[in-house]
């Protein structure tokens, strides 16, 4: 795989930005769940280090858990709209107040099957906290509680989000060149 500059076209949301708005949102998580039982499911893998650098910011006690889902077909980059789970929780959420952290939304189609399959197993609460929300694209109605940012309608990479599996590692959000690296169908 090549150097990520190759593919970079520009950097959507720096480092520093990044951290200040997570900041932000773990201090609003903090005021939201206080005195309440709060348990963070993080969608893998993309949602890791969203996770990880948000619960530092929490400073209610709380537990987290992992689910990976998946829509995609080996080596796609698009969803084929059929939604299974990959790695279920580890522990029953009833009774719980739920938080699902995930990295980007952005038809929504997603994110809705995963609420209907956590509310069926009856949390007290169930919201969701999203980095970056693809509005502009939005096909499902999702609400989202606690929104990162909102981006446009651009491939993106870095800070947990790949291009192919890599550049997870890169510490912003950068939009990939569409000449030099498009989406494969």
């Amino acid at each position: 795989m090549q150097d990520y500059r190759d593919f970079l076209g520009e950097v959507l949301i720096d480092e520093q930005k990044l951290q200040n708005r997570i900041a932000e949102l773990g201090a609003e998580i903090s005021r939201d769940y206080k005195g309440k039982d709060l348990l963070l499911i993080c969608i893998l893998r993309g949602g890791v280090m969203f996770l990880t650098d948000l619960m530092r910011h929490i400073s209610v006690p709380h537990t987290i858990d992992f689910m990976a889902i998946s829509s995609y077909g080996v080596g796609a980059r698009k969803s084929t709209g059929n939604v299974r789970i990959a790695h279920d929780l580890s522990a029953p959420i009833q009774g719980r107040n739920v938080l699902l952290v995930e990295d980007i939304i952005d038809s929504g189609n997603t994110i809705s099957s995963v609420l209907k399959m956590l509310n069926a197993r009856q949390p007290m609460s169930l919201k969701v906290c999203t980095l970056l929300d693809k509005a502009e694209r939005r096909k499902a109605h999702i609400k989202i509680d606690y929104c990162g940012f909102e981006i446009p309608d651009k491939f993106v990479f870095g800070y947990g989000l790949d291009l192919d599996e890599y550049y997870r590692n890169l510490p912003f959000i950068g939009v990939a060149q569409p000449d030099k690296f498009s989406p494969r169908d």
